[in-house]
């Protein structure tokens, strides 16, 4: 992990040549937080659906020299054969990268209409008794896989997921990551995300940083948030902003999310070209992002390649089956 000096503002110099100079960042909003490896920062490539599009990630990143902390998919872990979900978790392992996928099913994949609203219902969330054991059963056959990072899109889920770590169901090192179609949006909801098992929080890509300020100063939990926002979650592209959110939202993942792409989810071969052709661009997106943060004097303060665990964080307690 390497060390900044205080990085420079976008267009500071320009801007204080004409009198436009942007007031300095207030010290006392910075988080004092940190992976437990004492890095501020971590990289993921999101919606990476498979073997052949996990390849196309590694490849391209290898090109343009993009660290990797965390690779994840969102089409779900049943639309995965067990030979692709050992051919990922093998990959993934080769370079020392935590791969994440998906457990289902979900809401907007169920028989019931409230979703296709314009509530959108209870969205994303596993929807009666059999949806979260489908949930279950994904995160027990990916984990028997060797798969150590989930993620989730409901509470329920995250707490069973949790208590079944806890018990021994869930190999101990096993990860549990909160999906940004249900992210927290207030310290409270953080807060309570994280005691009900969370170990990486996805937050809405139109958090203001005052949202993140306010956020850390109840939680340390590691914050996932999408750079560049898929078009489903707003679209929002927040390059410009980069060093800023880490310096207020560290522990912070930096998701490289792609605006005005097609949604994958479900994904198969029909959707091949497009599925290959996003993995890379995300990547490209990547190094863009990284590009911003070194010309601005921000690049320290990036985890060491191979971290993934997100240090002592905060739970409910919780009794075993059959205790008082």
């Amino acid at each position: 992990m390497t060390t900044s000096t205080t990085p420079r503002l976008p267009g500071e110099p320009a801007l204080s040549a004409l009198e436009l100079a942007v007031p300095r960042p207030e010290p006392a909003d910075a988080s004092p937080h940190t992976f437990p490896d004492g890095g501020r920062w971590r990289t993921e490539v999101p919606s990476c659906e498979g073997p052949e599009a996990l390849a196309v990630v590694l490849k391209e990143s290898a090109r343009l020299d993009v660290p990797l902390h965390r690779i994840s998919q969102g089409s779900g872990i049943w639309m995965l054969t067990d030979a692709e979900i050992t051919e990922m978790v093998e990959a993934c392992a080769e370079r020392d990268i935590e791969l994440c996928l998906f457990t289902g099913p979900r809401g907007t994949w169920d028989t019931g209409a409230a979703t296709r609203t314009d509530s959108g219902g209870g969205g994303l969330r596993a929807r009666g008794h059999s949806a979260l054991a489908g949930c279950v059963e994904d995160a027990v056959r990916a984990t028997e896989l060797g798969v150590r990072c989930l993620l989730v899109a409901d509470e329920g889920v995250l707490w069973t997921l949790h208590r079944a770590r806890a018990t021994g169901i869930l190999p101990a090192d096993t990860t549990l990551k909160v999906s940004a179609l249900i992210g927290p949006v207030n310290p409270a909801s953080y807060a309570v995300y994280e005691r009900l098992g969370a170990d990486s929080l996805n937050v809405p890509s139109d958090l203001t940083l005052d949202h993140l300020t306010e956020i850390r100063r109840v939680s340390a939990a590691p914050m996932d948030m999408y750079i560049e926002a898929p078009d489903d979650l707003g679209g929002y592209v927040r390059m410009y902003e980069l060093a800023e959110l880490i310096r207020r939202g560290a522990p912070l993942y930096l998701k490289f999310g792609l605006a005005k792409a097609p949604g994958l989810y479900p994904s198969g071969r029909h959707m091949r070209d497009t599925v290959l052709d996003t993995a890379r661009e995300r990547v490209r997106r990547g190094r863009l992002a990284l590009d911003l943060l070194a010309r601005h004097g921000a690049e320290g303060g990036m985890s060491p390649l191979g971290s993934r665990l997100p240090g002592t964080l905060h739970r409910f307690e919780h009794t075993e089956p059959g205790g008082n």
